[in-house]
Formats: C-alpha cells, structure tokens, sequence
C-alpha cells in the first residue's frame, strides 16, 4: 500500500515545454509547503497572484498562481496546493527541487494522486478506470465513454445491484434464523428470490452489448490477411498514409504483426497487418503466420486481401480463422480490366462482401475506409456508449450472474448455501467498484496514470 504520511508533489500538466504548468502538491505537508513557498493565499479554492521562493536559499522561483484546497474538499480528500507556473523547464525543474528539500516531502509515484483520492473514497475503481481512460482517449466515441464512466454511470448501476442484494443477503440471513416458523422463513425467501431476480434481469441486459464497449475503448480490430505478395502491406501502407509496414517483392517479407490506429467516424480502429498465409519456409515464418491467424480468429473484421486478377483469390481459410466478418479486397486492380474484376466479384459476392482497389494508385482507398468505418458503426451501433468498459468489469459482472443463477437454481432448502451464492454476488460487486481490497488490481489499475495523476 502507498504510504499515506507522506506528502507527495509532481508535476500534473505535460512533460513538453508550455505557457502553463501545474505542480501538484498533496498531503500533511501541503500546508506547510504552501506557507513555506507563497504568502498571502489562504482563501480556499481561489487563485491568487504570489510570488513563489525557494525556502532553502529565499530565491525567487516564479511568479505564479496559486489554489489551495483544504482536505477533504479537494481531489485526494487530503490538503492540496496547486502552483500554476511559467511552463519553462528551468521554473519546473527549480518548483521541483524546491518542493523535494522539504521535510517529509516526496515525489509521487504513477497513479498516487488518484489512488489517495480512491482510498479517500473521492471516486470508486470504475471512475479511477473513467479517468485515465480519459487522459488516454484519442477518438469521440472514447472520450463519450470516458466521461461517462468518469460520472460515475457504472458505480451508480453497481451501487444499486448491491444494495439489492445486500438486501437479498439480509432476508436470507433471516429466514435461517427463523427456519423453525415455516412462514416467515418462506416469505423472506421468496422476497429475496425476487430481489436476485431483478438484479440478475439488469444484469443480464448488461451482459448482452456485444462486447460494444471494450471495443470502443480498445478499438475496432481490423485483420489484413491473405496469401503471400497480394499487396497487404502496401495496402495498410496506404490507407496510414506512411510507411507503417516494410514492402518487398519477396514472399514472406511479413513475419511479425504490424498494427495502427486509425480514427474512422470518431471511432478508434486498429488496423493489424499479418503474414502472408502459406506452408511456411522457416520456423520465424511460421510463427509468424501462427499469430497473424490468433489475430483473425479474434477480430471483428478481416480484410481478406487478394490479387485482383490471380486464381487463388478463391482461397480463404474458414477452417482456420472461423466465421469472422470478411470484407474480400481485390487488391492491384490497376492491373487487370474491368470484366475481370466485375467476374470476381460477381463470384465473390454469393459468399461475402468485396471491393476493388490499388494500393499502388490510390485507387478504392476512400472506398474501402468508408466501408470499414460502416461496419465499425454497425458493430459498436454508431458509437453508443456501454456500461461494461474492460474485460475486468466484464470478468465481475458475468461472475456475479452466475452466482446468481446458482442461488435462483438451488434448493432452497439448503439456505446456507443460498447465503453463500449470494454472498458471492455481491462480493464481486464489491470487487467492481473497489469495495473489496485486491492488492494487485489496484496497482494494474492505477499503474496506468502517468506522474502527477
């Protein structure tokens, strides 16, 4: 666990030289700090004008703005100053070193300011998720989701299913208690059934988005795939307008996954290049195809890319990638005639979706993004945002359902062991939100942030 006595400081705005930036301090020492550094701020949650000194040698350090928020009203629920200073790295660097002279004092370690706003209980993990999501978002359809996470959409939603099953708990407490007054202990759990009825309803609505949030968070998985030398590489080439992925004539170029994001429609789309699929020639070759069809059999869709005008644009491996999406890509259409291609397609067609490009002219490309980023649309229903987030909120929710179905499956008569299950639901609830301490979640979770968050 982080060491609460201390009082950390960092620098919270960006690493790059900048008009502003903002030097964080929280903790016990904030106060001292800010006494020991400014004059004249003691207004709570005002900025004000002061001239900032190194306390070790009286230097002026900047001119700068300063907020000072008393715990708990602040983001850690501990004493905070923040100084807005200069954004010179020479201000920063002497801020800094300034702070670090003081006893007590330290710099913060990644994640610890939002860690100690957490275990204040400012925010649960799912807003703590919302945050640095947040920070990391790069699309629209990621900063929707974000801020609603950050909201607190996922801790309300939780908070409620516990509450019903905490209550549920509580009836079936009681009617073991009272086993011997046949009535009581009956109507309390046929009361309790109905509450775990309820929840598991909601949970179940829950479960049933299709993956859509994680894949709006993460993105949309795109599998160029394909035999060897049909331009798969020149194709992601040219739809990242730079060279993402290393093109030669010579079959088996590819060996290791390429992969870029690309933000089609306001929705984040990775974009994964993957060996040529034939009998591989050398041990780095086929492991090279060995995770270009892990890869496919994972994605939600897969631009099978072939020669527009060779004979194996016949060949796709359904045996071993399986019914994922597929969008047919006939690539060098430059290079062959209209009829050709129209014949292709024409084949093609009874079996899938295709479109024609050149990813040597430029040909097609506009085309194929926009299809890509229609199916995306379809997949994620244009954007709409989800509860679930992660695979971690995914992994306690389906796990709270099915101790459900084991309490609304059970006999009843073993009531301790319809206790238990609900017991079991609404611990994983608690894991959700951050109500039961697990020592190794909360530091992947806030391992993610950045210094000075």
């Amino acid at each position: 666990m982080i060491e609460q006595a201390a009082t950390i400081f960092a620098l919270s705005s960006g690493q790059d030289r900048a008009g502003v930036a903002i030097v964080r301090v929280s903790g016990p020492g904030a106060g001292a700090a800010l006494a020991a550094m400014a004059t004249g701020v003691t207004l709570p949650r005002v900025a004000r004008r002061a001239r900032l000194i190194d306390p070790s040698t009286s230097e002026t350090l900047d001119d700068a703005l300063v907020l000072w928020f008393p715990g708990p009203h602040s983001f850690t629920g501990e004493d905070v100053v923040e100084f807005h200073v200069h954004g010179g790295r020479a201000v920063v660097a002497g801020v800094l070193c300034a702070l670090g002279r003081l006893p007590g004092a330290r710099l913060a370690e990644p994640g610890e300011f939002t860690r100690r706003a957490f275990e204040h209980g400012k925010i649960d993990l799912t807003e703590a998720e919302g945050l640095a999501d947040l920070i990391d978002a790069e699309t629209e359809s990621q900063r929707r989701l974000a801020l609603r996470q950050l909201g607190g959409e996922l801790h309300r939603a939780a908070e409620a299913w516990r509450t019903d099953l905490l209550q549920a708990q509580a009836l079936v407490e009681a009617a073991i208690d009272f086993a011997d007054e046949g009535d009581v202990s009956e109507r309390a759990v046929a009361d309790a059934a109905l509450l775990a009825a309820r929840v598991a309803e909601k949970l179940g609505v829950v479960l049933a988005d299709a993956n859509r949030g994680e894949i709006l968070r993460d993105g949309f998985r795109v599998v160029i795939a394909g035999p060897p030398n049909v331009g798969k590489s020149s194709l992601i080439n040219t739809i990242a307008k730079r060279d993402a992925a290393i093109v030669s004539p010579e079959a088996g170029t590819t060996r290791d996954i390429v992969e870029l994001q690309l933000n089609l429609g306001g929705i984040a789309v990775n974009l994964i290049d993957t060996a040529g699929l034939r009998e591989a020639e050398g041990n780095v070759e086929r492991e090279g195809i060995r995770r270009g069809l892990e890869r496919a059999r994972t994605a939600e869709l897969i631009l099978w890319v072939v020669d527009a005008d060779a004979p194996e644009a016949y060949f796709h491996p359904h045996a071993e990638i399986g019914p994922v999406p597929t969008l047919w890509v006939l690539n060098k259409s430059d290079l062959t005639t209209a009829s050709r291609i129209a014949l292709l397609g024409e084949k093609i067609g009874k079996g899938g979706a295709w479109i024609a490009v050149s990813a040597s002219t430029g040909e097609g490309i506009i085309g194929l993004t926009q299809r890509i980023a229609a199916m995306a649309s379809v997949r994620t229903r244009g954007g709409e945002v989800s509860l679930i987030t992660t695979a971690r909120h995914r992994q306690h929710i389906q796990a709270c359902a099915l101790a459900l179905a084991d309490f609304l499956g059970g006999k009843k008569s073993a009531l301790e062991w319809r206790a238990e299950d609900l017991r079991r639901a609404s611990t994983e609830i608690g894991k959700l939100v951050g109500r039961v301490d697990v020592e190794e979640i909360l530091g992947a979770i806030f391992g993610r942030f950045c210094i000075g968050k």
